[in-house]
């Protein structure tokens, strides 16, 4: 008997602990518009994509995962579900699945902001949790960015290709400890 794998419309197999990687643009473009105080904290930083955005504003990071994707400057490996570590600032792109989770438990940590990459068909859906959270400001990441697995973005990367043709819209969702909006 075959063992079936479960396939996304991508033709991708699912990525153990949803590992999909979100395009180095998006951490870059965040910290140009956005300002930051302070260390920023990736929970879920995979191969650092979001801290080295992070890095190249000239803000100190803490990346933590919960898999050392080989990331050099991996603060270390825990769940941040589980972590009760306090930092200034949240930058994430975290499993979809657990979505609010993640957020909630960052803005709970936060001592300043949390931005979330969110996808923007959720929001509608999101809105009811949301309105508990100090949401300031959803940014629509244009162009639309490719967030493949894990294992595709390094075998593009490899290839000497760039992941695209995505077809999901996504958003930063930025939240500011003790908004009022």
């Amino acid at each position: 008997m075959t063992k079936l794998k479960v396939i996304n419309k991508h033709g991708w197999e699912r990525e153990e602990h949803e590992h999909y990687v979100e395009s180095p643009w998006i951490g870059r473009r965040l910290f140009e518009v956005e300002r930051f105080e302070g260390e920023v904290c990736d929970p879920c930083c995979g191969f650092g994509n979001m801290m080295e955005g992070a890095r190249a504003a000239g803000l100190p990071i803490r990346p933590f995962d919960l898999v050392n994707r080989g990331y050099e400057h991996l603060w270390g490996t825990r769940d941040f579900l589980q972590s009760r570590q306090r930092f200034a600032n949240f930058a994430m792109n975290p499993p979809f699945g657990p979505i609010e989770e993640f957020t909630r438990h960052a803005v709970r940590l936060a001592e300043r902001k949390v931005a979330v990459v969110f996808p923007a068909r959720r929001l509608n859906a999101a809105g009811a949790w949301l309105r508990d959270l100090p949401l300031a400001r959803i940014y629509f990441l244009t162009p639309r960015p490719s967030m493949p697995p894990g294992h595709v973005y390094r075998e593009l990367l490899a290839a000497g290709k760039e992941p695209s043709g995505d077809t999901k819209d996504y958003a930063i969702a930025l939240f500011i400890k003790n908004f009022e909006g």
